[in-house]
């Protein structure tokens, strides 16, 4: 079994909305109160999920260090029987015989129609405000759906030290190499629900805080914490990923 340590250290400087960003699309548990770690999972990332202090899955899970995980290992994410949670991640838990007696003094809520069943891909799905940016491709090449099972964007394959640019006007809120799996990479935020990420680079050409252009180069193509020369990108919405196909003009 493969083993993986994320530096702590790396992910408390990061910037929170950055750790939300690449933490994946939302994690479950199963009936048990445990959740599978996945490949790109940390205990920070997990805690925000289930929204849990990572003192309380180190403290349930017996961790003696919080970078040492495993793909495949289960982590229990809720409190164990009779064991109140420490706030820390969110706005933590209460007492069970407080929150049993305020479940039992709110009004029962009236039924309701039930809504039809939701699309797989809704979540994917591109909003109408979306596509009003105006995208544009970050680079030239071939794509095809990421080669990584945990990357929910494309991969653009190219040539070394080709211009990578911006997808669409906003400003940079991420430039550097603090993620594990992306390598050099560089985030930009468009409106405030709506980021576009550009992995793997050579090199990177703005700095955070920078205001960038439709089509302004912010990076040259490269194969940093990868395999092969790529660009990998994806846009996020309210931290979701979406289906950039069905944003970028047709080629």
């Amino acid at each position: 079994m493969k083993r993986f340590a994320t530096p702590a250290t790396l992910l408390a400087a990061l910037p929170l909305a950055l750790v939300l960003l690449l933490a994946g699309c939302a994690s479950t548990a199963d009936s048990d109160g445990y959740y599978t770690v996945k490949r790109g999972d940390t205990l920070y990332s997990i805690g925000r999920d289930f929204d849990q202090s990572p003192a309380n899955l180190r403290a349930w899970n017996r961790l003696r260090n919080p970078d040492d995980l495993e793909v495949g290992q289960r982590v229990m994410v809720r409190p164990p029987a009779g064991v109140v949670a420490r706030t820390g991640a969110g706005q933590g838990s209460r007492p069970a015989a407080t929150a049993q007696a305020a479940a039992a003094a709110k009004p029962k809520a009236r039924t309701a129609t039930k809504p039809a069943a939701k699309s797989q891909d809704d979540d994917d799905a591109p909003a109408p405000a979306d596509a009003k940016l105006d995208w544009i491709w970050p680079t030239q090449g071939k794509s095809a759906p990421s080669g990584d099972s945990y990357k929910k964007g494309i991969d653009i394959t190219g040539s070394e030290g080709q211009s990578v640019v911006a997808a669409a006007a906003g400003k940079v809120t991420y430039a550097g190499h603090g993620i594990r799996g992306y390598g050099n990479m560089v985030i930009i935020k468009h409106t405030p629900q709506l980021l576009s990420v550009y992995a793997h680079n050579k090199t990177i050409t703005v700095k955070e805080g920078d205001t960038v252009t439709r089509g302004q180069q912010v990076a040259t193509m490269g194969s940093s914490d990868t395999t092969k020369v790529k660009l990998y990108f994806e846009i996020r919405r309210n931290g979701k990923p979406v289906n950039v196909m069905a944003l970028l003009p047709a080629r």
